[in-house]
């Protein structure tokens, strides 16, 4: 692995491998169990993430907005033996288990996890369901497909987004755990493929210049939101400093005098990637 893929492994890495056999069966299970899907965090997010919860502090699942608990079951999970079976064969301590809808079209915005929660270690796995090529993450300024048959490890605490450009559903089994000997077991031997991480090019000061002026285009037309949405999108296309995107959308509403606006993105920025000043 290279250098770049090495530092960037400690962002996003894939570990074990996942049975295809028992695979296909949680697949199965995420795609025909009548799960109470909802949608939360929406100010992360364009429209189409929707989450269930398989594990959690009330055992609901409906109840998806996540913080530090004893995780227990969840109606659902009694419904999904295959699912239920793979995690108690992980051994691990969960914080909390969710299946994870990503439909075509959507995005996770720019923004970084777990600054709300104690302070303990904990790690963030995914695992692949259901996806498509065109489905990926986006951390440290590299595109990352996470391929389905393995568990992957993201580690939220960087500044990340998730796009699923042009469907079908991208699904993912996440679950969130305390970090004690089974994960270290587990993580042991953290990799990432070249084949599946792909740098994104940076983007010079006149490329932004050119989507900043498109977008005050489209906003004197009336298109406001649709410009602030390109904007929000060059982060899945070029290489940024963190939070450009945001400084671009608020830098469009001073030049178009709302500052309420700018200001109010301006908050989001720091609010969405943790930022304390």
């Amino acid at each position: 692995m290279d250098s770049t893929l090495t530092g960037l492994a400690g962002q996003i890495a894939q570990l074990d491998t996942v049975d295809s056999a028992q695979l296909e069966r949680m697949r199965h299970e995420a795609l025909t169990a009548q799960a109470p899907w909802k949608a939360e965090y929406g100010a992360y997010q364009s429209g189409g993430w929707w989450t269930t919860s398989l594990m959690n502090a009330s055992g609901d699942a409906a109840d998806v907005t996540i913080g530090d608990c004893t995780a227990r079951p969840t109606g659902l999970l009694g419904r999904m033996p295959a699912t239920a079976a793979f995690l108690a064969d992980l051994g691990l301590n969960f914080m909390w288990v969710r299946l994870a809808r990503l439909e075509g079209n959507a995005f996770l915005w720019e923004h970084r996890d777990y600054d709300e929660l104690d302070q303990v270690e904990r790690h963030r796995l995914h695992i692949p369901l259901h996806t498509n090529s065109s489905a990926f993450l986006v951390t440290g300024g590299t595109k990352v497909h996470m391929a389905g048959g393995r568990i992957w490890r993201l580690t939220p605490t960087y500044a990340h987004g998730v796009c699923n450009l042009l469907g079908p559903d991208r699904i993912h089994l996440i679950a969130d755990v305390y970090a004690d000997d089974a994960y270290r077991r587990l993580a042991r031997r953290p990799a990432l493929h070249p084949a599946v991480a792909e740098p994104l090019p940076a983007a010079d000061q006149t490329v932004l210049a050119e989507r900043l002026e498109t977008a005050r285009n489209m906003a004197t037309l009336g298109y406001t939101e649709a410009a602030e949405r390109m904007l929000l999108r060059l982060f899945y296309t070029y290489a940024l400093p963190e939070g450009t995107a945001y400084d671009l959308i608020a830098e469009l509403h001073t030049s178009l005098g709302d500052l309420e606006a700018a200001t109010r993105w301006t908050t989001a920025k720091h609010r969405l990637l943790a930022l304390t000043a």
